[in-house]
């Protein structure tokens, strides 16, 4: 009997130990990925809980401008957190390529990228354009063209985002430099002496807009305006007669990454279709051409010739540019 008793015990214990081996094992978590992305914020969660929900990989965010972004991914060079990045510009991707920091990676889901979208090492999450956002209810004509806003008319009425934080917004200052040579500058001159300031990241710029106290904002990245006219704001989206700049937003996985299959796998499930209608919903265009947007497509707007810049060049830029609105 004894022997019996102990036999069980014994067995008792074993169950006790596989069961308990068995529940260590179903409860280990996944590998997390920390992703660093430029906003809109809302669309980032949406698109990390996604993901986890569909993989069980936990995605840790780090939401801010392009220019806090990259200033956090230089500060933690010597010890790298990010896994992903994602971008407002697309040439930040190609410097970062051409420093060797990033792990060349082609989604299969990334066929119906356009080619002009796709690199071996990067791919589109979506795409932006820049335009003016006007008030129709801020008593001042309809504007059609940049130069509008520099006409007495939008006097002390103007905000544009601040292109050291905002990629999109250097984007397009770059475009119009590359397309329009000093007459670019002399634009620019002429807004600033038509009081027209800059005012910090997209949102910052236009809120005023929202509020009244102020009647356009130049150069303003069009998903941010498109989300609050869904949401009953009195403002118009605008795109220049004489040409604007679209922003693709490049994601990319950093080659300091410890976990490149997740990695992979979040931009696999970033350019799937149920990926990129979250990427539509949140009024970007979808970086996949068989996916619908719910706006206007780069292909129906005037586009100013693309140009390539280095660091220096774009540094350079922004340097006129601060000294001249200071």
């Amino acid at each position: 009997m004894q022997n019996l008793l102990s036999k069980n015990r014994f067995s008792l214990k074993g169950i006790t130990m596989s069961l308990g081996l068995s529940c260590a094992l179903f409860s280990i978590p996944s590998q997390a990925i920390t992703v660093y992305t430029a906003g809109p914020g809302a669309m980032a969660k949406q698109l990390a809980a996604g993901f986890e929900k569909q993989t069980g990989t936990k995605v840790n965010v780090f939401q801010a401008t392009t220019g806090k972004v990259m200033a956090r991914l230089e500060a933690e060079q010597a010890n790298p957190r990010a896994d992903v990045l994602i971008s407002a510009s697309w040439d930040t991707a190609e410097d970062l390529q051409q420093r060797g920091w990033l792990l060349p990676y082609e989604s299969a889901n990334a066929q119906q990228v356009p080619a002009r979208f796709k690199t071996p090492y990067y791919v589109a999450q979506g795409v932006s354009a820049l335009g003016i956002v006007w008030n129709s209810q801020s008593g001042t004509p309809k504007p059609t063209d940049w130069q509008d806003l520099a006409q007495p008319a939008f006097k002390d009425k103007v905000t544009m985002p601040d292109p050291a934080l905002s990629g999109a917004s250097l984007d397009l200052v770059l475009g119009l430099q590359n397309a329009k040579q000093q007459a670019a500058w002399t634009l620019f001159s002429e807004l600033k002496a038509n009081g027209m300031v800059i005012s910090g990241p997209n949102a910052q710029a236009l809120t005023p807009v929202l509020q009244g106290a102020k009647a356009a904002v130049f150069g303003a990245v069009d998903y941010v305006a498109y989300s609050s006219i869904a949401n009953g704001e009195s403002i118009e989206v605008i795109f220049p007669s004489s040409g604007t700049v679209i922003a693709p937003r490049p994601m990319m996985i950093l080659n300091s990454t410890k976990q490149p299959d997740e990695a992979k796998a979040f931009i696999d499930y970033v350019l799937s279709p149920e990926g990129q209608t979250i990427v539509a919903n949140a009024w970007l265009m979808p970086a996949r051409a068989d996916i619908e947007g719910k706006r206007p497509d780069f292909s129906t707007l005037k586009l100013l010739p693309e140009a390539t810049v280095d660091n220096a060049e774009r540094s350079e830029v922004l340097t006129r540019l601060s000294a001249l609105f200071r």
